[in-house]
């Protein structure tokens, strides 16, 4: 059976956005970095499979909408009526630079769990992505081993993206540790210059760079904002400037470049020469240049 399809693993947050520069009317879209790549897939016409845990309530009914339209497959989700959507305040400066102000989680036990870790996308699916922000409790630890344990079996490609939010771990070191150990479980890697810099305690790119050499990540993308981003395979550094745009919110810019770059490898496979592993760089990077112009995540 020839295979079709990413699947992304991870939890749906409803990201409100501020309105104006006070910060005090927001608008309630859809996010979540691994939400937005599974609608990224699905833009670039691949099968996206997404799997989390969902509630009962409006909420969970306002992503499963959103979702659906989309055309991403939510028949592996695992339901309960006790969850409630993870929520985060966005504010944005004069720039359309976005932070993070604070996290709203009312149920922060509630996750899919590795028993309720369904195979069936596994089989039919070429390539399997997911990010940090789960990391940090226990069971999505354990739900994301269990599901990087499918995808080993079924010879599918791993992708992960750091997207450290120091916010939801209870230290620097525990994040640390903790991504860098996933780090060497992927194909695929892709990360921020500042996050390289705090994964492997340095202070410039070329010094994360040799550091981190020595996991011998098969793929790493490293972005710079509007600066571009930089890849990198076995011996090879390519770097792709960036493309400049009046950016109105960069929330979900990387995801947006994630997404692109994995449609390419799951199309195309791995490049095989310097001019393929910069075509996919620059393809990427125009996606996420091109998310930045408009308000929202997706």
């Amino acid at each position: 059976m020839k295979k079709h399809g990413i699947i992304s693993l991870g939890e749906v947050i409803v990201d409100l956005i501020a309105t104006d520069p006070s910060n005090t009317t927001f608008h309630r879209l859809l996010g979540g970095a691994t939400v937005n790549v599974a609608v990224g897939v699905s833009r670039h016409s691949i099968p996206s499979y997404y799997l989390c845990k969902l509630g009962r309530d409006e909420t969970s009914k306002f992503v499963e909408g959103k979702l659906t339209e989309e055309k991403v497959d939510l028949s592996f989700c695992s339901y309960t009526s006790n969850k409630k959507i993870c929520s985060v305040y966005i504010h944005l400066d004069e720039l359309g630079e976005r932070y993070f102000h604070s996290y709203v989680n009312e149920t922060p036990d509630e996750w899919i769990t590795a028993e309720e870790l369904d195979r069936g996308p596994f089989l039919k699916s070429k390539m399997f992505y997911f990010g940090s922000g789960t990391l940090f409790h226990p069971i999505a630890r354990k739900t994301t081993e269990q599901a990087i344990h499918f995808a080993r079996e079924e010879n599918m490609k791993i992708a992960f993206d750091t997207n450290i939010r120091l916010k939801r771990w209870e230290s620097e070191n525990q994040c640390r540790e903790t991504i860098l150990s996933f780090v060497q479980k992927a194909d695929i890697v892709k990360m921020t210059e500042h996050e390289l810099q705090f994964l492997t305690e340095t202070s410039t790119l070329e010094d994360g760079l040799d550091h981190i050499a020595k996991w011998e990540i098969p793929f790493l993308f490293v972005t710079k904002g509007k600066d571009g981003a930089y890849a990198i395979h076995k011996d090879r550094i390519v770097h792709v400037p960036g493309i400049p745009v009046k950016a109105i919110d960069t929330t979900g810019a990387g995801d947006a470049f994630m997404a692109a770059l994995l449609s390419r490898f799951h199309d195309k496979g791995s490049p095989n020469n310097e001019a393929e592993l910069r075509e996919y760089t620059e393809f990427a990077n125009k996606a996420g240049a091109l998310s930045a112009t408009k308000l929202g995540s997706l």
